[in-house]
Order: C-alpha cells, then sequence, then structure tokens
C-alpha cells in the first residue's frame, strides 16, 4: 500500500460519529492507523459505535452535544487527555429538521440547521485549528452536501447551511494554510443513511435522483472513506479547500 495513505501515529476527532457516514470514516481511519475520538449526543450511541468499532487501545466514545460550548470543551479535553493533540478533525454532525418548501418553514428551522450545520463546524474549526497550526499543522474535513451546489427541492434551508459550509471551508484553506492546516469538504450525494432517510423511501425522490445520476443508483456509506482518507493524510498533503463531490455523478 502507497505509505501515504497511512494515519499512524495521528489523533482525528469526528463529530456525529457514532452512525451513518461518521462511523463509516471512523473505521476508515482505525484501518488506517488512526486513533480514534467519536462523538454524538446520546450515551446508548457512543456505546455502540465504540463497541462496533473495537480496537478500545484507539477509540474512544463520547457523549457530547457539539451545539453546546460547554459539551464541546469537554469534548475536546477528552480526546486530548486519551491521545493528545488532534491532528484530524471531522465536521460530519448535521441535522435537516424541516423537509419542505422553504416558504412554509419557521424561524426555529432556521436557527437550529443553521447551528449545528455551519456554526458548530466554524467554532471548532477555529478552536482546533489554531492549536493545529500552533503544533505544526493538521487537517479539517467538512461533510457537507451536493445540496449546497443547487437549490435542492424541499431542503432550501439545508442547502442554504452546505452551501455556506463550502465557503468556511475555502476560507480556512486559506487563512489557515500559513500554519499548515489544510481544509478540505466532501459533498456527497444521496447516500442511504438515517439523516436522508426522507429522500430515500419517497419514491418520486429516489427515482429522480437514480435517473440523474450517472452511475444510476444511490451511493453507501463506504464510498465515502477514500476520500475522507486521502483528505485527511499525507497522501493530500498538498490537497486543501478542495471540494470533492462523491454523488456517483448526480452534479456534472
Amino acid at each position: 500500500m502507497y505509505e501515504g495513505f497511512s494515519m499512524a501515529g495521528k489523533n482525528a476527532l469526528i463529530t456525529g460519529g457514532t452512525r451513518g457516514i461518521g462511523l463509516a470514516i471512523a473505521k476508515g481511519f482505525l484501518q488506517s492507523g488512526a486513533n480514534v475520538t467519536v462523538a454524538s449526543r446520546k450515551q446508548e450511541n457512543v456505546d455502540a459505535a465504540v463497541s462496533e468499532l473495537g480496537n478500545p487501545d484507539q477509540v474512544l466514545g463520547v457523549a457530547a452535544h457539539v451545539g453546546k460550548e460547554e459539551h464541546r470543551d469537554r469534548l475536546i479535553a477528552a480526546a486530548e487527555d486519551r491521545f493528545g493533540g488532534i491532528d484530524v478533525l471531522v465536521n460530519n454532525a448535521g441535522t435537516n429538521p424541516f423537509y419542505g418548501n422553504i416558504a412554509d418553514s419557521e424561524k426555529w428551522a432556521w436557527d437550529k440547521t443553521l447551528d449545528l450545520n455551519l456554526t458548530v463546524p466554524y467554532v471548532l474549526s477555529i478552536a482546533l485549528g489554531n492549536k493545529m497550526m500552533a503544533n505544526g499543522g493538521g487537517s479539517i474535513l467538512n461533510i457537507a452536501s451536493v445540496a449546497g451546489l443547487r437549490a435542492s427541492t424541499n431542503q432550501g434551508i439545508y442547502s442554504v447551511t452546505k452551501c455556506a459550509l463550502v465557503m468556511l471551508t475555502k476560507v480556512l484553506a486559506r487563512d489557515m494554510g500559513h500554519g499548515g492546516v489544510r481544509a478540505n469538504a466532501i459533498l456527497p450525494g444521496l447516500i442511504k443513511t438515517e439523516l436522508s432517510r426522507a429522500l430515500w423511501e419517497d419514491e418520486d425522490t429516489l427515482a429522480r435522483v437514480v435517473k440523474s445520476a450517472a452511475a444510476g443508483r444511490i451511493g453507501h456509506i463506504d464510498e465515502l472513506i477514500g476520500a475522507a482518507v486521502f483528505l485527511s493524510s499525507e497522501a493530500g498533503s498538498y490537497t486543501s479547500g478542495a471540494v470533492i463531490q462523491v454523488d456517483g455523478g448526480m452534479v456534472i
């Protein structure tokens, strides 16, 4: 195997890391040799993820609501206490509480979606990015969405936050690059996860996506791993500010 994909000695923190895309990335990082801290709100989800990941010497699970400052502080402290400085941050936690025409939405949906999908990645990236620069560098990986490239039907607020997350990624890459920190984004297409259930369970939406995708199908969570490892390892050492679509050719 090309040694650049090795993440041995790297310490990664993954928000929303106990299921779906986050858990798949955690598995990929572990297989590449990294120490991994996964976080989500519910202790039972954390326990299940840690059990599934195995390898207790390289895995830490923390129950934390990353939308709350005190929980974020506790999460970072726990990860650093266990493994040392964090080299890789994966901002994967996200939400889409309102599915429908944006004209019918209410401000609570805007506030909640904006907070978790954009404000939390910003706050964590600033906090850990500054520490990475002080330690010689690191990698920030934001999980955005192809919904951020176009106004997606019934996902208006979600689309806005993911579009903004792409720009946050580019700004972080430019402003932290001098300190050795790279920032990149993965834009999944329709991946079969719990968060996207409303889409792939809707027969019309599923048929439309399958028809529009060059691959002729929706994606699986494991198909995000390769891009995540590349962007977070030395294999991607000259890649920063990149926006990589993993969408089966949905948006070309």
